[in-house]
C-alpha cells in the first residue's frame, strides 16, 4: 500500500500516516453499536410497559378472524399505540426462532388494537416490524362497530376495516387541522313545515334529542335543503351528523345545500370521486374533530364522526347502498346499528318507501314523517295510465312505441319545456309474467319466480322445482311473455316521431346531471334521470310491465321507486305536469303511483311477506359455489333448527364484458345457489353457523371446496 510520505511499515507494506490513523480511531470511538434489524428486531429490548401488541392483520379469511400477539420493541414503544397502522411478519409459523424472536413470513399490514402486559400465547412472539404511521386511525368505537357489522353479515373484521378506513396518504396525513368551527344557529323550519311533525323533528334535533323517523319526501328539489336543515339543527346542539347517499350526484346536491345554508368548514364530503388524497384528508379532519358533519356515499357509513347526534340515509332502496365487497353490508342496517349504539337520531328519507322502512314504523322503532294528502296532491304531477287494451286498439302504438295518449302529452309538454322518457336499461332481464294480466309467474311450492330453461320447461328460480302445468292464478291464462327494448332504440324512434326536437340520452355510457329548460326529449334509464331547470313539463314511463317483470322479489317495490323518482322531477299538476305510464292500471304498483301512495304499497307488501315468510320479516342467506362444494358445505353446516333450505339451483352466470355480480361465479364456471331462510330471532344464529362452517373448512386448506363458497346475508336480489 502506498502512502503520501513514502514511509514503509515493518511488515513490508506502507504505513498509514499519523493523521489518518487518528481519524480512523476517532471514527471507531464515535460509531454507535449496531441496531437490531427492523425486519425482526432480533436481540432488541422490549418495551418495559405492556410489551405485547394485539394486532388485527389484513387477512380477510374467516379462520384468521382474530387478534394476533406481537412483541413491541423498545424503540417503537412511543409510537406503537392502539389504533395505528402497523406492518408485521405473518405466516412463518414457529419454525424459525432466533434470540427469542420468531422470524420469517411475509410482511403484511394491520392495525394495532391494544397493548397488554402478557400474551395468552406461551411460545416466542414475532416483533412488530414497523409502525407505518403514528396517526391513530382506528378508534375503539370504530373497532366495535366493525366487529358488530362483521358478525351481522358473517364476514371477517379485516374485510370490514378495509371498507371503514380509507387507504393512507402521507401528504394528507402530514397536513395540520385546526379546531372545529363554532356551532351554527338553529335553523328555521323552512319547508319542513309541509310535513305533519317536521318542525317538531327539527326542534328536537336542535335541543339535543334523538328522534327516529321514516321520512317520505314530497316531489320536488327541496329534499336536499331539508336534509341540510336537519344537519344544521344537529350541529347547533353541539353534536355531529352523518348523511349517506347512494351516489355522487345526490351527495353533491346536499353538499351544495349545506354550503349555502351554513357556509364552509362545517362538513366534509366523502365520495370516491374526490381522489385518494383529498378523501383521506377530509376523513382525517373528521377523525381529529375538526369537522363535525359528513356527507358522503356508501363508505361514509363508517365515518368516525365525534359526538354523533344524527344519521341520515337517503333513498335506502337504491342498489348503491349495498357494498360490492364482502361481507356486503347495507348502509341502512349499519346506520340503524350506529343509531342504537350511539343513542342518536335516525332519519331514513326517500320519495318512495321500502318494505324495510315500513317495518321500522310497524315495529315502533321509528315514527312516520309524512305530509297530508292535500299537500301530496298539490306537489305531485297528474299520472295517467295506458293499459294493454288501450295498446291493442291504438294504431299509434305501433309507430315509435308511443300510444296516442303518450304522443299527445309529449307534444303538449314540448311546448312548455323538456319531456322525460324513462325506459328500462339493457341490463333488465325480466322474469316471466302472464301475457294477459302481467301477474308474475311464481312457483306453487315456494312462490319463487319461474324461468324458462333452454329445453322450454319452466323451473323455479328459488327451489329449482319444475312446473309442468302452469296457469295464472289471477286470470286463469296459460300464455307467458318476456320482452324489452333498450334506451338507444327508443331514442332513435322518438327522433323520427319528433324530428324537430333535440333528443338527449342519459344512461350507463353518459349520465347527465342537469338539462336546460328548453324543449327537448330526454331519454333516460332508471336512476340516471337528469334534473331539469324548473322541472320537466311531462314524463313518459315506457315498458312498465318489464320493470315489474324483473327476476326479483322486490320487482314491484323497485319499479314503483323508479317511477316515483322520475315522476318527482316533473312539475306539479297545477303547473301542467303530467306523467303517462305504459302499464296495466290494475297492477298494485301502478295504482300506488297514480295515487302517489308509496307508503300504502310498502305496508301491503310487508303484510304479504309476513304471511309467506319472506324478507325482511324473515332473515335469508344466499350460499353460492360449485355444485360439489356447495353440497358439502350445506351438509356440514349446523344450521338453526328452524332453518329452511331452498334449492340449490343454477346460479345466474357471469356475462363477458359486464361487471361480476357480488358473490357471483367466475366467468364460464357453472355455480349453484341455495337460499337459507330463518324466522325472526334466528338471524344471528344463522350468520354464526354459516361463518363457523366456512371458517372451519377454509382452515383445512380447502377440503371439500369450502374456500370457493360465497355467503351473502340478506341479499338484495334473491329472485
Amino acid at each position: 500500500m502506498s502512502s503520501g510520505n513514502g514511509q514503509q511499515s515493518a511488515g513490508g507494506g506502507e504505513a498509514a500516516p499519523p493523521e489518518q490513523l487518528a481519524l480512523i480511531r476517532d471514527a471507531v470511538r464515535k460509531a454507535k453499536a449496531p441496531k437490531a434489524k427492523p425486519r425482526t428486531w432480533r436481540g432488541a429490548a422490549l418495551a418495559k410497559d405492556r410489551p405485547v401488541a394485539r394486532v388485527v392483520v389484513d387477512k380477510g379469511v374467516l379462520h384468521l378472524d382474530r387478534y394476533f400477539d406481537y412483541a413491541v420493541p423498545e424503540e417503537l414503544d412511543a409510537v406503537a399505540q392502539p389504533g395505528v397502522r402497523v406492518r408485521v411478519r405473518f405466516g412463518a409459523g414457529g419454525r424459525t426462532v432466533r434470540e427469542g424472536r420468531r422470524e420469517g413470513g411475509g410482511l403484511i399490514d394491520g392495525f394495532l388494537v391494544e397493548r397488554v402486559a402478557e400474551s395468552d400465547y406461551r411460545g416466542p412472539l414475532a416483533a412488530l416490524a414497523q409502525v407505518v404511521s403514528p396517526e391513530p386511525v382506528l378508534s375503539p368505537e370504530l373497532l366495535d362497530l366493525a366487529r358488530a357489522v362483521a358478525d351481522r353479515y358473517a364476514g371477517s373484521l379485516a374485510d370490514v376495516l378495509q371498507l371503514a378506513v380509507p387507504p393512507r396518504h402521507a401528504r394528507a396525513e402530514a397536513a395540520t387541522t385546526g379546531p372545529p368551527p363554532a356551532p351554527p344557529a338553529a335553523p328555521a323550519p323552512g319547508s319542513w313545515v309541509r310535513y305533519g311533525r317536521g318542525a317538531d323533528f327539527l326542534r328536537s334535533l336542535a335541543q339535543g334529542g334523538a328522534p327516529r323517523a321514516v321520512w317520505t319526501a314530497l316531489p320536488g328539489p327541496e329534499w336536499a335543503e331539508e336534509i341540510a336543515r336537519a344537519v344544521q339543527a344537529t350541529l347547533a346542539s353541539g353534536r355531529g351528523a352523518l348523511v349517506v347517499l347512494p351516489a355522487g350526484r345526490p351527495a353533491a346536491r346536499v353538499d351544495a345545500a349545506l354550503r349555502e345554508l351554513i357556509g364552509e368548514g362545517h362538513h366534509a364530503l366523502l365520495t370516491a370521486d374526490a381522489g385518494q388524497e383529498r378523501r383521506y384528508r377530509e376523513w382525517l379532519a373528521v377523525r381529529r374533530g375538526a369537522v363535525r358533519a359528513v356527507v358522503g356515499t356508501r363508505a361514509a357509513m363508517f365515518a368516525p364522526v365525534r359526538d354523533l347526534g344524527l344519521v341520515v340515509v337517503w333513498d335506502d332502496g337504491d342498489a348503491g347502498h349495498s357494498a360490492d365487497n364482502a361481507p356486503y353490508p347495507h348502509v341502512r342496517e349499519v346506520l340503524e346499528l350506529r343509531a342504537t349504539r350511539d343513542k342518536c337520531a335516525f332519519l331514513l328519507g326517500s320519495r318512495s318507501c321500502t318494505v324495510e322502512a315500513a317495518q321500522l314504523v310497524a315495529s315502533g322503532w321509528a315514527a312516520p314523517l309524512v305530509a297530508d294528502r292535500e299537500r301530496v296532491r298539490a306537489a305531485a304531477p297528474l299520472v295517467r295510465t295506458v293499459g294493454d287494451e288501450d295498446l291493442a286498439r291504438d294504431e299509434a302504438a305501433r309507430a315509435a312505441r308511443l300510444p296516442s295518449l303518450a304522443w299527445q302529452v309529449a307534444r303538449e309538454g314540448l311546448r312548455h319545456g323538456p319531456v322525460l322518457v324513462q325506459v328500462p336499461r339493457r341490463g333488465y332481464v325480466p322474469k316471466l309474467a302472464c301475457a294477459r294480466c302481467r301477474a308474475p309467474a311464481r312457483c306453487r311450492h315456494c312462490a319463487g319466480p319461474l324461468a324458462a330453461q333452454d329445453a322450454g320447461e319452466l323451473r323455479c328460480g328459488w327451489c329449482g322445482r319444475e312446473e309442468a302445468s302452469w296457469h295464472c292464478p289471477e286470470c286463469g291464462g296459460f300464455r307467458l311473455r318476456a320482452q324489452i327494448v333498450g334506451a338507444r332504440r327508443t331514442a332513435e324512434e322518438l327522433g323520427r316521431a319528433f324530428p324537430a326536437v333535440p333528443v338527449r340520452t342519459s344512461g350507463r355510457e353518459q349520465v347527465l346531471d342537469t338539462v336546460p329548460a328548453a324543449p327537448a326529449l330526454v331519454v333516460s334509464t332508471p336512476g340516471a334521470e337528469p334534473v331539469a331547470e324548473g322541472g320537466y313539463a311531462a314524463a313518459l314511463l315506457l315498458d312498465g310491465w318489464a320493470m315489474l317483470g324483473r327476476p326479483d322479489l322486490r320487482a314491484g317495490e323497485e319499479a314503483l321507486r323508479r317511477w316515483i323518482g322520475a315522476s318527482a322531477l316533473v312539475r306539479p299538476q297545477s303547473a301542467g305536469g303530467t306523467v303517462v305510464i305504459v302499464a296495466e292500471a290494475t297492477l298494485r304498483p301502478v295504482q300506488a303511483l297514480v295515487r302517489w301512495d308509496p307508503v300504502g304499497h310498502a305496508v301491503r307488501e310487508l303484510s304479504e311477506r309476513a304471511e309467506l315468510g319472506f324478507p325482511p320479516v324473515s332473515r335469508m342467506a344466499a350460499v353460492t359455489g360449485p355444485s360439489e362444494a356447495l353440497a358439502s358445505f350445506l351438509s356440514a353446516a349446523e344450521l338453526p333448527p328452524d332453518a329452511e333450505v331452498l334449492g340449490p339451483i343454477p346460479a345466474p352466470p357471469s356475462e363477458a364484458g359486464r361487471p361480476r355480480r357480488p358473490g357471483g361465479p367466475p366467468l364460464g364456471e357453472p355455480w349453484e345457489r341455495a337460499l337459507v331462510r330463518v324466522p325472526p330471532g334466528s338471524g344471528s344464529a344463522l350468520a354464526a353457523a354459516l361463518k363457523t362452517t366456512l371458517a372451519t373448512r377454509t382452515a383445512r386448506g380447502g377440503s371439500g371446496g369450502g374456500e370457493t363458497v360465497r355467503i351473502r346475508i340478506d341479499p338484495p336480489d334473491i329472485g
